[in-house]
């Protein structure tokens, strides 16, 4: 489905193309008068009115039909063919009424088909090009037919010539649509490869941003994150740290294997991003220790957060080592605005070293040492 407002943009630009051929008319109209008086044009005064006046209830009805946005029904919406088509009967029309002037406004099909050259496919171009040559062709003949013709070289070389100049044309304007063809063509695929440029990078920034082993965020991504939270607290709103730490890991790299070590880690990953909200921060922080960032969180709901992902990592259950007992330690700190990461991740880590020596599987918070 297209987009209203492209739609409405190009339903502009075919106004604005549509006012420049209503334009194109009304400057014929003065050409036809100053025919007129020179004594050029074949009819009586009524009759240029009458021209004048209908050629512009012609254009007053397209202006309608472009306004209303009816013109948007039909398969070419900018009505091209058909207001070229209308333009050489117009240009047919006005060269049946001259004399010797004849020749001088046979400039004015090459014009009429300038309209449709960048916009008609080859084909249809071509086709408004042989009703333009057929209908001064029979203009000619209709006046030898009634003897009106007064010099026949003369009509053969403008036949000629407006033969040569509707051929170029017609050349030049495949020409045209070709280049603008593959113009198109290479748009596409340029398009293309952004796209597919774009997806290889946001795939690197994944790969630079995610651990490979629990797809977490590593430490490099969370510190950014975390101050750009930081540089973003506004009022009193507290945000949550947590450093957290597997006990006994390097006991169970040495029993049961490094693969093993990693399947724990995972394992963590997984119970603990279950229990956090869409918008809090988990990431690796190294080795067997991880980092949570809890946004607007309150000392409160900090404690129940970490103590839920501790609960939740002990209750696994992995069949393939059902006799591996899971464990946690975890250090909290409260961050408030204008407080500084650095101090706040040594607040936490040394609110894990007290859970540690505390006898593990704990949550201590680093407020905990100040109350004391």
């Amino acid at each position: 489905m297209n987009h209203p407002h492209v739609d409405g943009s190009i339903q502009r630009l075919r106004m604005k193309r549509f006012a420049m051929a209503a334009g194109t008319y009304m400057l014929l109209i003065v050409l036809m008068w100053v025919a007129y008086g020179a004594g050029y044009y074949r009819a009586d005064f009524f009759d240029v009115w009458l021209v004048s006046v209908s050629v512009m209830m012609s254009q007053a009805a397209l202006s309608l039909v472009f306004f209303s946005g009816f013109n948007q029904r039909f398969r070419d919406s900018s009505l091209t063919e058909f207001q070229v088509l209308m333009g050489l009967g117009w240009e047919t029309f006005l060269l049946y009424h001259l004399d010797s002037a004849r020749g001088t406004f046979l400039v004015l099909y090459v014009l009429v088909l300038l309209f449709g050259l960048f916009h008609l496919p080859p084909k249809i171009f071509t086709r408004c090009a042989v009703v333009a040559l057929l209908g001064f062709t029979a203009l000619n003949l209709w006046d030898a037919h009634q003897g009106q013709l007064s010099d026949p070289g003369l009509a053969s070389l403008q036949t000629s010539a407006l033969f040569i100049v509707l051929g170029w044309l017609c050349l030049y304007a495949r020409f045209v649509q070709g280049s603008r063809q593959r113009m198109h063509q290479h748009r596409i695929t340029l398009q293309a490869h952004q796209e597919t440029l774009r997806g290889m990078m946001f795939q690197l920034e994944e790969l630079a941003s995610t651990d490979e082993l629990t797809n977490l965020y590593n430490r490099r991504h969370f510190l950014r994150l975390a101050t750009r939270e930081l540089e973003s607290m506004e009022g009193s709103y507290t945000a949550g740290l947590a450093l957290i730490d597997l006990d006994h890991f390097k006991r169970v790299n040495d029993v049961y294997g490094h693969a093993t070590g990693d399947r724990v880690l995972q394992v963590f990953a997984s119970a603990a991003s279950q229990c956090l909200r869409a918008d809090d921060i988990l990431a690796r922080y190294g080795g067997e220790e991880f980092v949570l960032l809890i946004p607007r969180c309150t000392r409160a709901q900090l404690i129940e957060c970490c103590e839920r992902v501790r609960l939740a990592f002990e209750q696994t259950d992995i069949p393939e080592l059902s006799g591996l007992q899971l464990s946690l330690s975890v250090g909290m700190t409260v961050i408030e605005r204008g407080d500084d990461m650095d101090r706040a991740l040594h607040r936490a880590d040394q609110a894990l070293y007290r859970a540690k020596h505390h006898g593990r599987n704990r949550c201590y918070g680093a407020w905990d040492h100040v109350d004391a």
